[in-house]
């Protein structure tokens, strides 16, 4: 059998077919809007079993409604029990403008390093690189300890329900796991002057937030007749906007500042200061820490009216809001009623679509993770951060079944992720992060507890 190294060579080799293979799946438009029939998550489970069939990899499709595939392979191993699941997600938002982008936004354009299109990086990246390490482990024959599960699902961008949720649900044997490795974290950042990964451990909660606002009906030519809706959207829009969350600082990534260079014990009442002082050097670790220690409340959707010489009598506004692990719906609930109180007309709903979880960080497999990035790196000493993902993953499927569930993307050290501009216009991933994160998938899986450079068995 070969040696990782040798394995690890094979990887720069494959660089080439690493990047069709990229294009490939991102040129698949599974674009998902969150209203059905959307997401067509089946098309790539279609090419993905085609491509794992040319190394007799069997897989099986399972979809949760027409079109809403969700894929699931397995790469046996000695005990023919699943020791770690690889996690990714098959479908990508939307486009809103198509005119902005530089390129096409499906056609996967090779430009400065990079590969541009909606998807590249959130998370056909990942995905990319799971299926490439899993192939060079087939095609080398290398004798797994356990199983390697592939679990490539459908609808993470609007909730998981037709995805990781449906099968958590009614198929959670097939997803499984001892532990699993998503999208998340790995990204590098800078400790003072020291190379830094940020390995999230868990993830905010995320509630759906639907406010009406009700006033009455008159025609336009006599408004006063009636009571337009709109004056009361301002009002809230403008709460909004003025809205200070209650600031935490109980986050792990907190107890980690240390190491970059922060004297100060992070608090509630110094951390926004503390956040000042990252904006100059690291704004991608000022960014973190801000979602990190408040909830977030952001209007992303309005509408209402029904004709242009009508006083509008409703107005719905729906917004995205990001909880802390304390912060249940009735908090939201609390907040919400006193941001509002005074304004005529307000009534709102919470759905519920994200409860706040979390791993622990004290496990062997932590261990591996950073034993193998650091192999991979050439042995470069790295600090290690436990962090939250201020978003939300399908992680947060798997951790109730117990499957101790990290994100980490593997980005390279050298690349800054703010450049992918993840669910934005000219969204991209370098193809240096690629390979890396293709070096680091197969080395996990390969190398079990050792990272020896001459005899490192699966």
């Amino acid at each position: 059998m070969p040696t990782l190294d040798e394995l690890l060579a094979q990887v720069d080799a494959a660089r080439d077919d690493i990047v069709r293979l990229e294009q490939d799946l991102v040129r698949i438009p599974s674009v998902n809007t969150g209203f059905m029939p959307t997401g067509n998550e089946t098309a790539v489970c279609d090419y993905i079993r085609d491509w794992l069939a040319e190394d007799g990899v069997d897989s099986e499709t399972l979809e949760s409604a027409p079109g809403r595939g969700n894929i699931i392979a397995s790469l046996k191993g000695h005990s023919d029990s699943p020791g770690l699941m690889f996690m990714a997600h098959l479908d990508v938002v939307p486009v809103e403008d198509e005119t902005k982008w530089t390129y096409p936004p499906f056609s996967a354009t090779i430009a400065n390093g990079r590969i541009y299109g909606r998807g590249s990086s959130d998370c056909k990246a990942l995905l990319t690189a799971q299926m490439m390490a899993s192939r060079i482990l087939v095609r080398n024959s290398v004798e797994l300890k356990e199983d390697l599960l592939l679990s490539f699902s459908a609808d993470e961008e609007h909730g998981g329900r037709y995805g990781v949720g449906w099968l958590a649900d009614n198929h959670p044997e097939k997803i499984t796991a001892p532990y699993a490795v998503n999208e998340g974290g790995g990204q590098p950042a800078d400790a003072a002057g020291n190379l830094a990964y940020i390995v999230n451990l868990g993830e905010k909660g995320r509630l759906q937030i639907e406010i009406e606002v009700k006033g009455e009906s008159a025609h336009a030519s006599v408004p006063w007749m009636g009571t337009n809706a709109l004056y009361g959207v301002a009002q809230v829009l403008e709460r909004i906007e003025h809205y200070e969350p209650e600031r935490d600082t109980s986050a792990v990534i907190f107890r980690h500042l240390s190491k970059f260079a922060i004297e100060d014990v992070p608090s509630p009442e110094n951390i926004d200061s503390i956040i000042d002082e990252f904006e100059a050097r690291d704004p991608r670790m000022a960014t973190t820490l801000r979602a990190a220690s408040r909830m977030t409340l952001t209007p992303t959707i309005i509408g209402g009216g029904i004709k242009s010489n009508s006083v509008p009598e409703t107005i719905n506004i729906t917004c995205d809001v990001r909880t802390l692990p304390h912060q249940d719906d009735e908090y939201v609930r609390a907040e919400l009623t006193r941001l509002f109180d005074g304004i005529p007309g307000v009534s709102f709903d919470i759905d519920y679509m994200a409860v706040p979880n979390a791993s622990s960080p004290d496990t062997e497999f932590m261990r591996h993770i950073q034993n193998v990035t650091e192999y991979v790196l050439g042995g470069r000493s790295i600090e290690w951060i436990p962090g939250l993902c201020v978003g939300f993953t399908d992680s947060r499927f798997t951790r109730p079944l117990g499957v101790v569930t990290y994100g980490f993307d593997g980005t390279h050290p050298d690349d800054n992720p703010l450049e992918n501009n993840v669910h934005g216009t000219d969204e991209s991933v370098s193809i240096r992060t690629l390979v890396t994160s293709t070096k680091m998938r197969l080395a996990g899986a390969f190398a079990g507890e050792s990272t020896d450079r001459t005899r490192a068995e699966g």
